[in-house]
């Protein structure tokens, strides 16, 4: 029986079975059970939207309407169900329009300039400020008089050049000389990579370079300034993918701008670059880049410059020279100078000093040039002692042979990817070497080795930085410097120190297999006699070795002054401090004993590592 004659469409009926029923074809199912006087109610709830054959039963047999419910929320449900695809289409046209108002940033913006605006408010850096360069700083001094008095130069009808290309190693202050210049000039500084015209787009640098121009002029009198030029003015046709290569796309249209140019407008590019051997030639010529700066590494009174001028921002104690520390960093960048005053500050920052002291100093410059104590690394005592023989053998060489740079030092202490060093230091800068200066290094470089196999009666592969190094110097020495009385004054191939891809992998030798079978001959010939040499010193002077190395073994670390007095008489009379005993740190990765910490070391300053 049914207890309702209307039912909403929207709701579950509910039906009432007598016993005795059954309604298993209808989905509800009761276990038949016997007649009652009173009628058993049973109660279910059917949704009529999945049972179609209830409603038609109840419509048909039982003349019961079903009628869908009148819902007045309707619309609500209707705005609530398209709520997250309004949200969707709200936030794409909210980015959209982001895109859009950002130049240069956005999707729609790739063609614009990367240039990044120094202001006159924000550049405070002059020539003041740049010292050890003094040569560079002359030649551009007419860059800033043209900025400040342009009609001086245009009356008498002379050009200031339109590009000046920076050319020196890295870290001696190409950049800050740029900066500099605009400083003192007081006009807008533009800065950009020559990384940062190259994307994965095709067109977007040629874009950025006529966009960078069309700010310059905007903006004159300034300066736009390209560091690291040879990422997008390397040589053209190199074969790596031909003329429509990105790179020379880019090229073709700085070529094109610099060429229409007017420096009148006094907009000048300034660039930068440490391999000018690979930048095209047409972007070498007159009318683009017109002078070429040189900025090489300074001497001993510009690195005194440099060192007083960072050292205005520390503290220093009143033993500080740095006249010392000047002439004891040979070869050192303004960068690794600077790098010097810092690590000193972090020193003495760490034991508590008040000010910076000499000693701060000597151990920043160690550090900077051959590498961080490593005092962790756990060493057998066999290993120890085949260092400590090792780099006995090289010190006693240095102070045996006549024509070799002054000893500095000869430690144990594992350095840098070293397990021990001896470090020389010359008492001048030297930008040239003699023969018999470098015959005589040899046989210091062979010390190490021969030590090993005087003492152990076996090598080690710890030797292996000292062969490649000897390796190189005969090698030189024979193919490009002349020095082999059997070769003669000729030289044997290109001595490029880098290789540019596809245009030297290609390069043939200039001589015959006879001529290389006898350069190799002559390299081979300078080694021996060098390691002929060391092994009749280090024979010679077998006691002094061992007093040297069992020195090493106590101490770790020793002068040349100590070297010498186990030299003359066969102890140390001022003894360093005791060895400090290892730190309780994680040992870092190392490399096989022996590897060269610097193998392009700077002129004048060598090490011969264990």
């Amino acid at each position: 029986m049914l207890e309702k004659d209307q039912i909403a469409k929207d709701r579950g009926i509910e039906l009432i079975s007598e016993p005795g029923s059954a309604t298993d074809y209808l989905g509800f199912w009761k276990k038949p059970t016997p007649p009652a006087t009173q009628p058993e109610k049973y109660k279910t709830q059917v949704n009529l939207e999945y049972n179609k054959y209830l409603q038609w039963t109840l419509e048909d047999k039982y003349g019961i309407a079903v009628t869908p419910k009148s819902d007045s929320n309707l619309v609500l449900s209707t705005l609530l169900g398209m709520t997250p695809i309004l949200l969707f289409l709200l936030l794409l046209y909210f980015f959209f329009r982001q895109q859009i108002r950002m130049a240069g940033k956005g999707a729609l913006n790739f063609g614009k300039s990367k240039a990044r605006m120094l202001s006159r408010d924000k550049n405070k850096i002059t020539f003041k400020d740049v010292a050890g360069v003094e040569e560079a700083k002359e030649e551009v001094t007419e860059i800033v008089e043209f900025l400040r008095d342009p009609k001086k130069f245009q009356k008498l009808g002379g050009r200031i050049p339109k590009g000046v290309l920076m050319v020196g190693s890295p870290g001696t202050g190409k950049t800050l000389l740029a900066r500099a210049i605009a400083g003192e000039a007081d006009v807008p500084f533009f800065s950009i990579s020559g990384s940062d015209f190259v994307e994965m787009f095709v067109g977007v640098g040629a874009s950025r370079v006529r966009d960078m121009f069309e700010q310059g002029k905007k903006s004159a009198p300034c300066l736009i300034f390209i560091d690291e030029i040879d990422a997008v003015g390397r040589h053209r046709g190199h074969g790596m993918g031909g003329g429509h290569d990105e790179r020379e796309q880019t090229l073709n249209a700085l070529l094109v701008e610099m060429d229409g140019f007017d420096t009148q407008e006094g907009v000048i590019i300034i660039a930068a670059t440490n391999r000018p051997d690979v930048l095209d030639p047409a972007l070498l010529r007159p009318g683009r880049f017109d002078r070429q700066v040189t900025v090489p590494l300074p001497d001993v009174k510009g690195r005194e410059e440099i060192l007083r001028v960072h050292a205005k921002k520390v503290k220093l104690a009143e033993d500080v020279d740095l006249s010392v520390t000047a002439r004891g960093t040979p070869g050192f960048s303004g960068a690794e100078l600077a790098n010097v005053i810092n690590e000193a500050a972090l020193i003495a920052a760490r034991r508590g000093l008040k000010a910076i002291t000499q000693d701060e100093f000597e151990e920043a410059r160690d550090k900077v040039r051959w590498g961080r104590e490593r005092r962790s690394l756990a060493m057998s005592d066999k290993e120890k002692e085949n260092t400590a023989y090792h780099e006995a053998g090289h010190a006693l060489l240095c102070e045996l042979v006549e024509y070799m740079d002054p000893l500095h030092k000869v430690t144990i202490i594992p350095r840098g990817p070293s397990l021990g060093s001896t470090m020389y230091l010359p008492t001048e800068d030297k930008y040239t070497h003699r023969k018999r200066e470098l015959l005589d290094r040899l046989v210091v470089i062979m010390g190490g080795r021969v030590a090993e196999e005087l003492i152990f009666g076996d090598v080690t592969n710890g030797a292996r930085g000292d062969i490649g190094q000897a390796t190189g110097i005969a090698r030189k020495m024979v193919c490009e410097w002349g020095m082999s009385e059997k070769m003669g004054m000729v030289e044997y191939g290109q001595h490029e120190d880098h290789v540019f891809l596809a245009r030297d992998l290609g390069h043939q030798r200039e001589y015959s297999e006879a001529t290389a079978l006898e350069i190799d001959t002559e390299v081979r010939k300078l080694c021996d006699d060098a390691y002929a040499r060391a092994v009749k010193l280090l024979t010679d002077g077998r006691s002094k070795l061992e007093a040297i190395a069992k020195a090493l073994l106590e101490y770790e670390t020793l002068d040349r002054k100590q070297i010498r007095e186990l030299m003359d008489h066969g102890r140390i009379i001022t003894p360093p401090p005791a060895a400090k005993p290892p730190r309780a740190e994680p040992p870092p990765l190392t490399r096989a004993q022996g590897t060269t910490i610097a193998p392009d070391y700077p002129p004048g300053l060598t090490e011969a590592p264990a």
